[in-house]
């Protein structure tokens, strides 16, 4: 069910929560269903779903509105709190302290024996403390979802293309590239698990002036030369320079393409070890000035025919202040060559053109000057700039013993990424390249992200999840099944207040996965499933698993050890990050 459908599910006077919601979806379910309720009394309709009352009030009980269902920080204020009657106390003319110990006792009546309690607090804030009852079937529901739990959540699916690292192909790739590969990869991931059709493109820069100075800084390396002073310096043109056939006598046109071939070959090998290896395209630059007319010379003639370019001194400009841009940009010099701003807005129009309703572009820290331009392109073209998304990435600087690291440099004058995944790995490599939200400088401390300890992160939820398959695999299979078959029936047993918060840690996954999506932050993922394995380490220090007795009890925690593995698994396949058995 979307949460689309769900919005009339909230006016129908169904007594029980949708079974095929997640746990806190149907809570917020009945929440909202309560409140509708209540207003429809409070107007003297009785009919939740009467235009005055809808007309008033729909928009603040809408999916995705204001009233909010959330964990409190201190468990003494309940296990869900809810904003409900600051909300819609001034839309009925209610006191929200009034209205919401209303709202708590028509609550505790739908829900049954499922609410154990509720305190108004504060101004008007509803406290909801649940039954174990209630958090034993949520786990039930958990683990009935299986792998699948919490994807699928978001209510306008869109057909979204994802373009990221696109590096240079002049160049073997830095630690920048690393967090841009990192980030874009989690983030289409992440997409795709929430419900969206989602391709990922690295475009290749390989036209233009830099290709033959490419190439003759290539073959003055093989003539034993130094490069041009504006040319390409590092080990690794001497490593095309001795692989290139011909390189010492050939165009350097061609030269250059040659080299940028073997580039591209090395960095699809360099992002396969990283884990990003499934690109749905790799679109080439100088593709857009084949045929006749290509597809450069179409998008200038679009331009033009909308009345959005001029030409002055000999050159051809694009009136992109029209869009907010502060100055007009060229696009063709008096020379007649094109800029690279006409090849971004001609690549930018195919994928107009291949139909994709969402485009997020990656770039580097070096990009900030071309948002506006390239968002004014984009709506010179006739596109919607809100569906053109424009993220840039922060710096990465590299710490040993809490000063820069000073690592050998194979590319001159960067840290590859290859260097920094053999220095620390692939695993911890990108946990902290996406530990902090992209607009933020990382600095990853090379020391801290070797280390095996509880201060290290990445070890931390790796190590938890080892755990969690030790136990499992300790159990056996068929006590494992037989676990998972028990828990499946809602038990009546007292729980422990460590395996209750891990529960609601469990079901907090939906909305993680919701809010890191939505908001293009991969980290909030990250921190998730850190305080995951903190709940899961609390609760086994705290709770007997193995031989736990009653029999019944056993069961209940090892499915609730399972759903906890395999959702803590399930967000570090996210993240691009291994979950090892055994560590």
């Amino acid at each position: 069910m979307t949460a689309a459908d769900s919005s009339d599910q909230q006016l129908a006077p169904a007594r029980g929560p949708d079974p095929g919601v997640e746990p806190l979806g149907a809570l917020r379910e009945q929440l909202l269903a309560t409140a509708r309720e209540l207003a429809a009394a409070a107007a003297g309709t009785g009919d939740a779903g009467a235009t005055g009352v809808e007309d008033r009030l729909g928009p603040l009980l809408a999916a995705g509105g204001p009233v909010t269902l959330e964990r409190p920080r201190r468990a003494e204020f309940g296990d869900y709190s809810t904003n409900a009657a600051l909300v819609l106390g001034p839309a009925l003319g209610a006191k929200p302290r009034e209205l919401a110990e209303s709202l708590g006792g028509a609550l505790q009546e739908r829900m049954s024996g499922s609410l154990a309690r509720f305190e108004v607090a504060g101004p008007g804030f509803l406290n909801l403390f649940l039954a174990d009852s209630w958090l034993t079937g949520a786990l039930a529901r958990v683990l009935a979802a299986g792998p699948g739990y919490g994807s699928g959540g978001v209510v306008a699916p869109e057909r979204v293309l994802v373009e990221f690292v696109s590096s240079n192909p002049t160049g073997p790739m830095h630690v920048g590239h690393a967090r841009n590969a990192a980030y874009g990869d989690a983030l289409a991931r992440m997409l795709a698990a929430y419900g969206h059709n989602v391709e990922r493109e690295f475009y290749v820069n390989d036209a233009g002036a830099q290709i033959r100075r490419f190439g003759e800084s290539v073959s003055a390396v093989a003539r034993g030369e130094q490069p041009p002073e504006d040319g390409y310096h590092g080990d690794y043109v001497a490593e095309l320079a001795e692989s290139i056939p011909n390189a010492r006598e050939g165009d350097p046109a061609e030269v250059g393409r040659v080299a940028v071939a073997r580039m591209v070959q090395g960095t699809q090998h360099t992002l396969a070890a990283f884990r990003v290896e499934n690109f749905d395209h790799w679109t080439y630059e100088s593709e857009l000035y084949e045929g006749h007319p290509n597809l450069v010379e179409r998008t200038l003639a679009a331009l033009a025919e909308a009345g959005h370019t001029y030409t002055s001194e000999g050159a051809l400009w694009l009136r992109t202040t029209e869009f907010g841009d502060d100055k007009d940009r060229v696009l063709v010099r008096s020379s007649g060559e094109h800029t690279y701003f006409a090849s971004d807005i001609a690549y930018h129009q195919s994928r107009r053109e291949r139909g994709y309703e969402r485009q997020i572009d990656i770039w580097g820290a070096d990009h900030h000057g071309y948002l506006l331009r390239m968002k004014a392109a984009y709506a010179a073209l006739g596109g919607d700039p809100d569906q053109l998304e424009l993220l840039i990435m922060q710096l990465v600087h590299l710490l040993r013993g809490g000063e820069r690291a000073q690592m050998s440099k194979r590319a001159g004058e960067f840290v590859t990424l290859e260097d920094l995944v053999r220095e620390i790995g692939v695993d911890a490599a990108r946990w902290y390249l996406l530990a902090r939200s992209h607009d933020t400088t990382v600095d990853l401390d090379l020391d801290l992200a070797r280390e095996q300890s509880a201060e290290n992160p990445v070890y931390y939820v790796q190590y938890a999840h080892a755990r969690i398959a030790s136990i499992v695999a300790k159990a056996g299979p068929e006590r494992l099944q037989e676990a998972l078959a028990a828990a499946a029936t809602p038990s009546a047993a007292s729980l422990h207040p460590a395996e209750r918060a891990l529960i609601e840690l469990l079901l907090a996954f939906p909305g993680e996965l919701a809010e890191a999506s939505e908001r293009r932050a991969p980290h909030r993922l990250a921190a998730y499933v850190l305080e995951l394995a903190q709940g899961f380490t609390a609760f086994y220090r705290d709770c007997r698993v193995l031989r736990a007795e009653p029999y019944e009890l056993e069961s209940l925690r090892i499915a609730l050890s399972e759903a906890a593995r395999t959702t803590i698994a399930r967000c570090l396949g996210l993240l691009g990050v291994s979950a090892p058995e055994q560590m």
